[in-house]
């Protein structure tokens, strides 16, 4: 039998038009044996919700560089919140102001990644934090 593979959804919140980190992130974690599914550019949080709940997937990786955080990820939480999948793991990556870490964090992100953080870090992240909710 076969462990079930980590499902993860990595997504580009807002009018944000660089992904590169964001394609970065998704092959390591791709490259690590996880299923990764890109949403592209320009998502709403509805969308990027509506793509968790139907994906079904495990994990919600999201990346911003446009400072537009701290008006999609509470929206996107809030969201989250009301479709009651508390059990998806949360991360985030990309330039969020030090000051923005604590609130995001008690919003329910697990994690943020800055700029230049190694992908083994976020693939370690994921493999630890998803195997204590399995």
């Amino acid at each position: 039998m076969t462990e079930k593979k980590i499902r993860i959804l990595v997504a580009k919140p807002g009018l944000d038009s660089h992904d590169r980190g964001a394609k970065v992130v998704a092959r390591a974690l791709r490259d690590a044996g996880m299923e990764v599914i890109y949403t592209g550019l320009r998502q709403t949080p509805e969308q990027i919700v509506e793509t968790v709940l139907q994906e079904d997937v495990d994990v919600l990786g999201l990346s911003i560089l446009s400072g537009a955080h701290m008006t999609h990820f509470p929206k996107i939480m809030n969201l989250m919140k009301q479709k009651d999948l508390k059990d998806v793991l949360v991360f985030a990556g990309g330039i969020i102001p030090e000051e923005d870490i604590e609130p995001l964090q008690k919003l329910g992100i697990r994690e943020i990644f800055g700029p230049g953080t190694p992908t083994e870090t976020v693939i370690d992240f994921v493999k630890k934090n998803v195997q204590k909710s399995r």
